[in-house]
């Protein structure tokens, strides 16, 4: 097949009739090279720079510049602080006793508090810690802190460990008291996620309860249940009759 680009007299004449397009002409590496620089030159300089930069070389722009890059340096301040305020937190931290009204209760304002309140001894107070400790690191805009028992409450129940409360401003906005209302010594990560997410404390990602098809046989074979004791019921009482 002949190349529509190559320059014969042929080819001409069917680009005149608009039957070939216009040749391409071979892209000039210096010219774009040239409007490379033009553009990466349209950018100010200090919009390449961090703070510590700015601050370094500040004496070296105009006062026009200085005031672009005040604009700049609140933008770039603000920026960090959001970056920073949402990845304050990100791991499960030991508190005591003493430590609880500041870090829990007057925690800062509109943080969610995560506090778990376990003895060691305790193998699912050791479970629901290894699955708090992973949930702070998908969710570090979330305080997450645990804190044995004993030194918050003395003569605190083991039936009632673990025990987990969900703090925001100061208010107690979820509690989960003991292995049952915890989820059972087969918690999974994923339905701790759920249940604190359900409260608000977390943005979770899941789109069902993880234990969504557990709750539907349960609640199916509690109906068959109910079921065959009234079929048993009314055959009893037809016998009798």
């Amino acid at each position: 097949m002949q190349d529509p680009n190559e320059d014969t007299e042929w080819n001409e004449i069917l680009r005149d009739f608009g039957i070939l397009p216009p040749k391409e002409e071979p892209k000039d590496e210096v010219e774009e090279m040239v409007l490379h620089l033009q553009k990466e030159a349209m950018v100010k300089p200090y919009e390449k720079m961090t703070l510590e930069q700015l601050k370094e070389v500040e004496d070296e722009f105009d006062d026009e510049d200085m005031r672009a890059i005040e604009i700049y340096r609140e933008k770039r301040l603000q920026e960090w602080k959001a970056l920073k305020k949402k990845q304050k937190f990100g791991e499960l931290r030991e508190i005591s006793g003493t430590q609880y009204v500041d870090e829990v209760t007057n925690a800062e304002k509109d943080v969610w508090v995560i506090i778990h309140l376990y003895r060691s001894s305790i193998p699912m107070c050791l479970l629901v810690n290894q699955h708090l400790s992973l949930l702070a690191r998908k969710f570090p805009e979330t305080k997450f802190v645990k804190a044995i028992v004993n030194s918050c409450i003395q003569h605190y129940r083991d039936n009632c460990l673990p025990t987990i409360f969900v703090y925001k401003n100061g208010q107690i906005e979820g509690k989960f008291i003991g292995i049952i209302d915890c989820g059972g010594l087969n918690l999974k990560l994923e339905e701790l996620e759920w249940k604190l997410a359900e409260v608000g404390a977390v943005q979770t990602d899941l789109e069902e309860n993880p234990k969504k098809g557990i709750i539907d046989v349960m609640v199916s074979s509690i109906r068959n249940t109910s079921i065959c004791d009234d079929t048993n019921s009314s055959n009893s009482d037809n016998d009798d009759a």
